[in-house]
């Protein structure tokens, strides 16, 4: 993959040297919430069927306009000689130039998400996370977080290494935030409070998941026709990424069996195959998981 071709993006932000510090839930002049209110809100989405992360979520989401910004605000660029980094930030730019593009086509605007390099943990408005969550997208703060060791763990426990995998990996949390400005998202939590399946294979998770994988390959198809910088086996790359990390592929790795019941991402053939479409199509009309009746 031609990657150096992309222009680099200014919303990366450097926070592994933060020790797990930082971006976390702020509100209320700027104080965090108490381990006492933590329990509370678990206690209430226990009782009210919510998912407590989602009531954190929104709480950070109502937080005062006048609070002082978090820390994951005033971090760094990363430095200028880490390739690494300067690949996200190619991949992450063409998001933004392609999604751009595409919102401005539909009479909208895209509003560019930041994304955050950290290391070990990091704290967000959805609570604290480390490295073996791996790569997510917060709804709550409308950031993607991303260690970049979990590359390494896709080459060596996946077998999934290439650089056209990992800009799959950074293009599947982008299309969760599309998935935010295009309202899906509170539509899945709506349905969430409402009782409907979540987990499960045909789930609103895996289908919410799918989607993602679809949005990256819409995202695939416009990069490529704008940048022409995919090479021989690049496609094929993305195809092996998407398929390693299925629901039925993890199950049967991690446990000897595969429970269709406790899906939440959507089997290898799913990923793969909604990856396919939106780079065959390159339309986000193509995308629609949730109307699919076959996955």
């Amino acid at each position: 993959m031609l990657w150096k071709k992309g222009r680099r993006s200014d919303n990366v932000v450097d926070a592994r040297d933060d020790g797990g510090g930082g971006g976390g839930m702020r509100f209320g002049g700027g104080k965090g919430l108490s381990l006492t209110a933590i329990i509370l809100i678990v206690g209430i989405g226990w009782i009210t069927g919510q998912d407590p992360m989602q009531i954190l979520g929104q709480l950070a989401g109502q937080m005062d306009q006048g609070a002082a910004p978090t820390s994951s605000q005033t971090r760094q660029a990363p430095p200028a000689n880490d390739e690494q980094a300067e690949f996200v930030r190619a991949i992450l730019g063409d998001t933004e130039d392609t999604w751009g593009q595409v919102f401005q086509q539909a009479g909208r605007q895209y509003q560019q998400p930041k994304l955050v390099l950290f290391s070990g943990r990091v704290n967000s408005a959805c609570g604290l996370a480390s490295s073996a969550t791996g790569p997510f997208y917060c709804p709550a703060d409308r950031q993607v977080y991303l260690d970049m060791s979990f590359f390494q763990e896709m080459s060596q426990r996946f077998s999934a290494a290439g650089d056209f995998a990992q800009a799959y990996v950074i293009a599947h949390e982008i299309g969760h935030h599309v998935q935010t400005l295009l309202g899906v998202s509170a539509k899945v939590q709506e349905a969430r409070q409402q009782g409907r399946q979540m987990e499960g294979d045909g789930g609103l998770l895996v289908r919410q998941e799918l989607q993602a994988d679809c949005l990256a390959g819409v995202w695939a198809n416009h990069a490529q026709k704008r940048l022409n910088w995919l090479e021989p086996g690049d496609i094929e790359e993305a195809l092996n990424a998407a398929n390693a990390i299925g629901d039925d592929r993890l199950q049967q790795q991690g446990q000897g069996r595969v429970v269709p019941d406790s899906f939440t991402h959507g089997t290898s053939a799913q990923r793969v195959r909604w990856f396919k479409t939106g780079f065959a199509q390159g339309q986000v009309s193509q995308c629609d998981t949730f109307a699919a009746k076959n996955l």
